[in-house]
């Protein structure tokens, strides 16, 4: 006898066995089984886009109300250990077991065991998805199905939450842990799980069909250059030239869209700075994992429920200036900070490096330079523009392609001011004539534009050659590029 079965007949026939799924309905006269037919009427097939129903649910549900009933706030408690939880996790489903004569197997009860303290203590329904490495982004909206991305493209689980009210409980989880609220007045947040996965959270009244969250996972192991060389986001020659930038303290841009490899890249150039050298990391919600042992890390704060409090990206910029920083890595600029670390790349501290969004190099020096105004300051658009120019020696513009693939698209180098444009010279590029293979996926690689750059003295001067034959020769650059993340 199958478990559902077995929950029908304890639950008796006029009760449902699952929350969700009512117990099958006498046939209406509108929808009577014809006079020929010889079984019961087939139950209704699942609304489209629900998974089946769990014959577990109803259990579950009566168990995890039972636990906040009795347990309340201590769920949230640090000081109670999970083998505590457990024991009365167990406590209680044995009462709902004994109340109600529902037989079950003792592989059930400790899967039903499990199931319950994940959603109660843990992540629920998420936490296979965070479990899998090849899960990317996980996307969650009230209790409809959960989507997830795995290499580039969007796909539908059969996983959900069981309710707005348990997507609730989990948001409030995870903020919770890193020091920050969601509420009707603060109905948006930014925070991060252990693992430093990016985790964005909105709630009504902001979010109209339910709460929304989206979860941006990061390797346990951040990627190297090698991996990345593996992806084919980069090709080896490449990965030296940068590794000898970085090293020559080229004050540098990570530049690109949504999703394309901005924060993975600058971890994998930050391997570059040497073990010796003092860093300082600001970001919104930490998740760089720089492997140098001298790195302070610090987080901007939003308000409190008073709106006092709040330290943004800019005061932890200028604060940073007084820590004796030898590099400020800045996990993304997207205000008036952009004017205090251009002064800081300007004032001595050459060899930062930063993100921003935008769409091409040329995009995103334009818009530093909105940033700048941004910051309040009253300065002519020229004298922006040449504090850019001084300040940044190089951009490095990533992508998401239409193959799914996150590629490096372009190196370019800030030469200076011509008039009042600032000069901007592509040093690699990516080629997209090469065209695609038969899955779909592009077949080019990011080539040398011929161009060789002003800075090249500057490195010999520091010991670090740049060979003629990776700025002239593209047949030999980049091998193996085509390979999809």
């Amino acid at each position: 006898m199958s478990l559902s079965d077995r929950l029908r007949r304890a639950t008796g026939p006029n009760e449902p066995a699952n929350d969700q799924t009512p117990a099958a309905a006498e046939p209406s006269p509108t929808t009577a089984a014809p006079d020929d037919a010889t079984g019961p009427v087939a139950p209704p097939p699942p609304a489209r886009g629900r998974p089946p129903a769990d014959p577990l649910s109803g259990l579950k549900a009566r168990a995890e109300q039972s636990l906040f009933s009795r347990l309340g706030a201590r769920l949230y408690d640090s000081s109670m250990k999970p083998d505590q939880l457990r024991s009365q996790v167990h406590r209680e489903i044995d009462d709902i077991i004994a109340s109600q004569d529902v037989p079950l197997t003792d592989h059930e009860r400790e899967l039903l065991v499990g199931q319950v303290v994940e959603n109660v203590i843990g992540y629920g329904p998420l936490q296979e998805f965070l479990d899998d490495d090849a899960v990317t982004e996980i996307m969650v909206t009230g209790d409809r199905p959960i989507y997830v991305e795995r290499h580039g493209e969007i796909d539908e689980t059969g996983a959900h939450f069981l309710s707005e009210a348990h997507l609730r409980r989990v948001i409030d989880r995870i903020v919770s842990q890193v020091g920050r609220r969601i509420d009707e007045s603060s109905p948006m947040v930014d925070a991060r799980l252990p693992d430093g996965s990016r985790v964005n959270a909105v709630i009504p009244p902001l979010a109209l069909d339910g709460a929304a969250m989206t979860i941006r996972k990061f390797s346990r192991q951040p990627y190297t250059f090698d991996d990345l060389i593996g992806f084919g986001t980069l090709g080896a020659d490449l990965a030296g030239f940068l590794e000898k930038c970085v090293e020559a303290k080229l004050s540098t841009i990570v530049s690109g869209g949504t999703g394309s490899g901005k924060t993975t890249l600058l971890n994998a150039l930050s391997s570059f700075i040497g073990e010796r050298e003092r860093i300082i990391t600001i970001e919104d919600a930490a998740e760089l994992q720089l492997q140098q042992r001298h790195v302070v890390r610090m987080e901007s704060r939003p308000p409190n429920l008073e709106g006092k409090g709040a330290v943004v990206i800019r005061d932890l910029v200028r604060n940073a200036l007084r820590m004796r920083p030898d590099r400020i890595i800045v996990g993304e600029v997207r205000g008036g900070e952009a004017l205090d670390m251009l002064q800081a790349m300007n004032t001595g501290h050459a060899g930062s490096i930063t993100t921003l969004h935008a769409n091409s190099p040329r995009d995103a020096l334009a818009r530093l330079e909105t940033m700048v105004l941004m910051a309040g300051m009253d300065l002519p658009l020229r004298a922006i523009r040449e504090q850019v120019a001084s300040a940044i020696d190089l951009v490095v513009h990533t992508s998401r392609l239409a193959d799914g693939g996150r590629r490096l698209v372009s190196v370019s180098e800030v030469t200076g001011m011509e008039g009042d444009v600032i000069q901007l010279n592509d040093l690699f590029r990516f080629d997209y004539s090469a065209g695609r293979d038969d899955d779909g996926r592009f077949l080019g690689a990011v080539e040398p534009t011929g161009l060789r750059p002003t800075f090249a003295g500057r490195l010999a001067d520091l010991g670090l050659d740049l060979p003629p034959e990776l700025f002239g020769d593209p047949a030999r650059l980049l091998a193996g590029n085509g390979s999809r993340r």
